[in-house]
């Protein structure tokens, strides 16, 4: 088969297009002919080897594929060959103490699809069958790939860790990435008030579009001030952050009175500096998330099957294109999702 892998950690430039190994089967995995493929910062993280311990070599990325089954290992048979389906971007061992419990984001042996193991930079991927989620016909390949790590990061951190409420004023970063506009619908479905960011003037309209009630251009206006502006100084009573060392002391200073601030990456950097003085006189509330549960990702997919959230689509390359396709997503010339075509 054919797929993007990279033998080296560097830039774009490491990705080659070529012939590998189709994948065998064990017993409880699934072969998937892959239709889409979503790019995340996950994938540049992977090529650039932040963490070389986790990314072994060759490695081929992307965490969110939707497509067809292809082929059935030994035990799969709930699911039938040239089945639609969506996969899970989380393994996990379903033994342990978290597992059991509905948390196994939390598992001691849990690994993305694409990072930990080989994902869908590829014609063909295996995935355990439990990672399987069937798809309606209505419900398009490129949006059910355009999906899952967002979603479900975005959903973890609003509804299960910060339990937002109507009314609420939240903060979004970044709306043009893949958890920031996810971010935003979510908290407008759940009837909250959003005030985003954006990099660039023409972001502003697209973030309004999908829902944002204000927009601050970060390279025009300091986030903190426009903050306080538009909540008559009080803060915001939910930041979700994943851009790290630029934005958080602005993300923390941003919080009102019990305010909860949740972290789910650093595509920035990961090192920042806290006043902690700030954090316990204001009572706040810090959350550190990784993804999210199975059951977190059945509960927001239930919105993309009533028609409530509709995924962001960038743009589409086709496979061959894949350092293309992660140089717009390096150069934040992105709004949503940027999918691969195999």
């Amino acid at each position: 088969m054919k797929a993007i892998v990279f033998h080296e950690y560097g830039g774009v430039e490491k990705l080659s297009y070529e012939e590998v190994q189709k994948p065998t089967l064990g017993k409880e995995e699934v072969l998937i002919k892959v239709k889409a493929c979503a790019l995340n910062h996950l994938d540049i993280w992977a090529r650039t080897g932040l963490e070389p311990k986790i990314v072994s070599l060759p490695h081929i990325s992307g965490s969110d594929i939707a497509g067809e089954v292809a082929e059935l290992g030994e035990s799969s048979s709930e699911v039938s060959i040239g089945q639609k389906v969506m996969v899970s971007p989380g393994i996990s061992d379903w033994t342990c103490e978290f597992c059991l419990s509905g948390r196994d984001n939390m598992c001691g042996d849990y690994k993305i699809i694409g990072y930990q193991v080989n994902g869908g930079y590829a014609e063909y991927v295996n995935v355990p069958r439990k990672n399987l989620i069937p798809l309606p016909e209505k419900i398009s390949f490129d949006e059910s790939a355009a999906f899952p790590l967002t979603y479900l990061t975005a959903w973890h951190m609003l509804v299960t860790k910060a339990q937002i409420r109507s009314g609420q004023n939240i903060l979004v970063l970044a709306a043009g990435s893949g958890v920031g506009a996810a971010a935003i619908q979510i908290s407008k479905i759940l009837g909250a008030r959003v005030i985003t960011t954006v990099g660039s003037e023409w972001k502003v309209k697209k973030a309004k579009e999908i829902g944002a009630d204000e927009v601050i251009n970060r390279k025009e206006q300091d986030i903190l001030t426009e903050v306080k502006r538009l909540t008559d100084g009080r803060g915001v009573d939910v930041v979700t952050e994943h851009v790290g060392t630029s934005t958080w002391n602005s993300s923390i200073r941003s919080l009102a009175f019990g305010g909860k601030l949740v972290i789910c990456g650093a595509t920035s950097g990961y090192l920042a500096e806290t006043d902690l003085r700030y954090v316990y006189r204001r009572h706040l509330t810090i959350y550190g998330t990784y993804m999210g549960s199975k059951s977190d990702l059945l509960a927001v997919l239930r919105f993309l099957r009533e028609g409530k959230l509709r995924p962001i689509v960038d743009s589409k390359f086709p496979l061959e294109k894949a350092a293309e396709a992660q140089r717009r997503m390096e150069e934040s010339q992105h709004f949503g999702k940027i999918l691969l075509n195999p």
